[in-house]
């Protein structure tokens, strides 16, 4: 049995590890969910590799919410350079799930944004582990998460 690490953070607004496991769970079967949950971004990196190397898990999804500040925007470039680094030394993949407070004008939004893009994070990332040719089809559709998918530049004929 596969087993899907799922990490988030205190700092977010917004359960986002609640509608990414309820999403998974909707997705298939033939995983177990291993939860850690982490003051805020940074420590997202340190908990993934934990992850793999305690739990075994075969992917993490990496969930937060930096603030609107513009060292909130630093602060998850630098968890987003670590989650990359933990990715490689690992050899397996981790999923990065950010949501950004300013990306959102309302607190409704930001939970409707937070839910969508947990939810299609975690989608993607059984498809990773258990339908990787299915993302395929996929390529060069310009599908975002969270927000209305941009389409391709070219609709071919």
């Amino acid at each position: 049995m596969k087993k899907v690490g799922v990490v988030d953070t205190t700092f977010a607004r917004v359960d986002l590890a609640r509608y990414a496991i309820r999403a998974l769970g909707a997705s298939g079967t033939g995983f177990r969910v291993v939860r850690r949950t982490v003051p805020g971004i940074k420590d997202l990196p340190v908990a993934c590799r934990q992850l793999f190397a305690q739990d075994q898990v075969d992917l993490c999804l990496a969930l937060g919410m930096p603030g609107r500040a513009e060292y909130d925007r630093t602060c998850a470039h630098e968890a987003s350079l670590g989650l990359i680094f933990t990715a490689v030394l690992e050899q397996r993949p981790i999923v990065e799930c950010f949501v950004f407070e300013g990306e959102a004008a309302s607190e409704v939004e930001l939970e409707e944004l937070g839910r969508r893009r947990a939810e299609e994070h975690a989608v993607n990332a059984y498809a990773m582990l258990f339908h990787p040719s299915a993302l395929s089809r996929h390529a060069g559709e310009g599908l975002r998460q969270g927000f209305p998918d941009a389409g391709p530049a070219r609709r071919t004929r």
